[in-house]
């Protein structure tokens, strides 16, 4: 461990334990019992960077017995008073391991007749997204929700659920959940600037084949290729059928893409749809909502005619395309 001003590391370690004086400190507990009690300010797999107010101390992981975060101070700004899913500033990064103790419980398995993919909460009273072809067709769809307690694990099967609207050309559903006691749920942030960078850190979480809560590991490979016309990310994290519907998270918790599909037989190969198609999809949900006398409704266009006749338009043959 390398301390840059040369000081101590017991020096150290008793400035940082005096922050303790003062509320909204995180707690690192080392492996030998000391503890920091500093204001994390970076994490990585590797390392925790924690601000002593003079200089910034570098604590391998590999040193750390535990982490206790303080509450997060993160700025929560919503587009506008009726928006149906959240933003967030000033959010630090941390870790998946740390991230899916403190969102995983906002990530669902969706279940239909058919089958099952996974989904997210976006907003407090229920409202989710998943992707218009785990619930295509549909009209009895059931979620799970999860819940970890120190002692104890819970699974709630929820009923009823609702289909808002349903997008099929970019393959996004937003549906809503009533919690059976009237309580609210947990939800994510969705990011509210796309901000990705080839080789970012992200992770996914969802039910690969029934697996619930499974958390999968990579990166950006690229975050701009092209689909029938539309741009997906790109990642080597591992997308497997039942991930359908689940969120990509970046390093900051927040959903930067909906896995959607992957390559059969491709090792790191998923593809999940930008953000940005998600926040448009709910901001424009009018446009697409659901009729379940219609499992089709919602604006699709037909494709345009092909061309009966090629070469130029008459109106544009005036020799002026001849060689001079």
């Amino acid at each position: 461990m390398k301390i840059a001003s040369g000081m101590s590391f017991a020096l150290i370690l008793a400035t940082a334990l005096c922050s303790a004086l003062h509320a909204g400190v995180d707690r690192i507990t080392l492996r030998d019992g000391r503890e920091v009690a500093a204001p994390i300010v970076k994490q990585s797999s590797e390392t925790i960077w924690v601000d002593l107010g003079f200089d910034i101390l570098a604590i391998p992981r590999a040193n750390i017995e535990t982490v206790l975060r303080a509450e997060e101070d993160a700025a929560v700004e919503d587009l506008d008073e009726d928006a149906l899913y959240r933003t967030a500033t000033g959010l630090a990064e941390s870790t998946p391991q740390e991230l899916a103790k403190r969102i995983g419980e906002a990530v669902i398995k969706v279940s239909t007749p058919s089958g099952l993919g996974s989904g997210f909460i976006l907003h407090p009273d229920g409202y989710a997204i998943t992707n218009a072809h785990v619930i295509q067709g549909e009209t009895r769809i059931k979620a799970t929700v999860f819940h970890q307690t120190e002692r104890e694990f819970r699974r709630l099967t929820i009923e009823d659920v609702e289909i808002l609207a349903v997008n099929n050309h970019i393959d996004l559903a937003l549906i809503k959940l009533t919690h059976p006691d009237g309580e609210q749920f947990n939800n994510v942030y969705v990011q509210g600037a796309e901000n990705l960078d080839v080789g970012e850190d992200v992770f996914a979480i969802g039910n690969p084949l029934g697996l619930e809560r499974t958390l999968s590991r990579g990166v950006v490979a690229t975050k701009q290729r092209n689909f029938e016309g539309m741009t997906y990310i790109q990642t080597t994290a591992q997308i497997n059928p039942g991930n359908s519907g689940g969120p990509l998270f970046n390093l900051r918790g927040e959903v930067i893409g909906v896995t959607n599909m992957g390559i059969p037989g491709g090792e790191g190969l998923g593809f999940a749809i930008p953000s940005r198609y998600v926040r448009d999809f709910i901001r424009n949900n009018e446009a697409f909502a659901y009729d379940k006398e219609n499992p089709n409704s919602g604006h699709s266009y037909n494709d345009a005619p092909p061309r009966s006749e090629f070469g130029p338009p008459p109106v544009l043959d005036d020799a002026t395309g001849e060689d001079r």
